[in-house]
């Protein structure tokens, strides 16, 4: 099939790349030619495991080619994606500028039927937005429908090439078999297609992440309750665990949930439940429980050093929001550093693939290391906020000649708090008393 995929950010690269590994010809379009001429070369500007072999083997191919002619795109393509950037609004919403933009071009551009997929995360009621502005530039046919993206980074590439399922909201029959079509290699394992109405899809990927993060906070707020008690959060958590219909996955207490879908899609759901009156203290609670655990995460610090952390240097392992990814947005180590360095404290710095994103939001406020054990050198305490694979056992013995002060603040449980008591390390968990 002939594809468009309009903006090569994290969702419209990891789209585009794995539906030409289908044998799709597809054109990604992007107005950033700096990018576009880095992405030919096979260099792409985000880290996510499988993507860059993926994109050199299908540009060799010629399956997957790079564009900024969005008008020749649209023309040779039956399916035209909309993946751009949905940033989020000073009051919560979604902007949608980029996505009217792009249905405007694509009016414009029409040549012919055409199915126009919203892949964007994009709130209810942006189908028929992109319909108006669509049926305002072009007399030819055409369907919008949702198709919402359910990517873990770190595990993006699987995610698309073996969904547990694929969600496709249309009103219309032609429509709705295209995209069958267009999936089927992708479900052979009989993972379903769920077909629905535009509306509904597009609430759907709101309803999953802010579910998602509720049990997130739930577990956060649970764990701060333990701690207080004097019970331990994972012990709790594996009990919990064991019932079949309460599941393990996104369970973990820590700092709270990051990255550019959970805070976003909380806070537009947020948005849209107040623009029609309804309830939603629930959600309200879970953004505010999130917020406010990297704030005691950060006062158990200064209760450890009597309030005075002024010329304290703190190791900080981990800096993007979570593992397999160099994304910082929303990242709890934000928050946690921003607030040491008010407090005067020194930070040294060491994250496997966020390092370059984080010089561009501390500058030369923080030293960045080269590896993990160098910016344990001298530190008065180590803060563990990413949990990568390469921090799960580190050499302690080591770890605490390097140090000046055995002190470890764990923002993940990643340790064993006995064992590091018996080594003569101070610990920090989350959850334990």
């Amino acid at each position: 099939m002939k594809i468009c995929v309009i903006g090569t950010g994290y969702v419209g690269l990891v789209a585009g790349t794995c539906l030409a590994e289908m044998g799709n010809e597809v054109i990604c379009v992007d107005n950033n030619e700096e990018k576009l001429g880095k992405l030919k070369q096979g260099i792409i500007p985000i880290y996510e495991p499988g993507l860059e072999e993926l994109i050199k083997i299908n540009v060799s191919e010629n399956r997957l080619n790079f564009s900024s002619d969005l008008k020749n795109a649209v023309e040779k393509s039956l399916i035209c994606f909309i993946a751009v950037g949905t940033p989020q609004g000073e009051d919560g919403s979604a902007d949608l500028k980029y996505v009217c933009q792009v249905a405007e071009s694509i009016g414009e551009a029409m040549n012919d039927y055409k199915v126009i997929v919203d892949k964007s995360t994009v709130p209810v009621g942006t189908a028929d937005k992109v319909t108006e502005i669509i049926k305002s530039k072009t007399n030819h046919n055409f369907d919008v429908v949702s198709n919402p993206e359910f990517l873990k980074q770190g595990a993006a590439v699987d995610d698309f090439l073996k969904p547990d399922r694929v969600v496709i909201g249309s009103n219309s029959q032609k429509a709705t078999e295209i995209m069958q079509e267009l999936y089927s290699p992708f479900l052979r394992t009989g993972n379903p297609v769920i077909i629905m109405d535009v509306k509904s899809a597009e609430m759907t990927k709101y309803a999953a992440n802010a579910f998602l993060a509720v049990k997130i906070s739930y577990a956060n707020e649970i764990a701060n309750i333990c701690e207080k008690v004097g019970a331990n959060a994972e012990m709790v958590r594996i009990g919990m665990c064991s019932d079949k219909r309460i599941g393990s996955q996104f369970l973990f207490p820590g700092l709270g949930y990051g990255g550019s879908c959970f805070p976003k899609d909380v806070k537009a759901i947020l948005k849209t439940a107040k623009e029609y009156a309804c309830d939603y203290q629930l959600l309200e609670a879970a953004d505010n429980i999130n917020k406010l655990q990297r704030k005691l995460f950060v006062n158990k610090i200064l209760k450890h050093f009597n309030n005075d952390v002024n010329g304290k240097t703190f190791a900080i392992w981990g800096l993007a929001f979570k593992p397999k990814t160099d994304d910082m947005r929303e990242a709890p180590s934000i928050t946690i550093i921003n607030a040491l360095l008010e407090h005067g404290a020194k930070i040294k710095a060491y994250d496997p693939k966020a390092i370059d994103i984080a010089k561009s939001h501390f500058k030369d406020r923080v030293t960045y290391t080269k590896n993990s054990y160098d910016a344990l050198e001298n530190a008065d305490a180590l803060l563990l906020l990413t949990e990568w694979n390469e921090f799960r056992r580190p050499d302690f013995d080591k770890v605490k000649t390097l140090m000046k002060t055995p002190v470890v603040f764990d923002g993940r449980n990643q340790y064993d708090s006995k064992r590091l008591s018996d080594k003569g390390f101070i610990y920090y968990g989350i959850g334990k008393a």
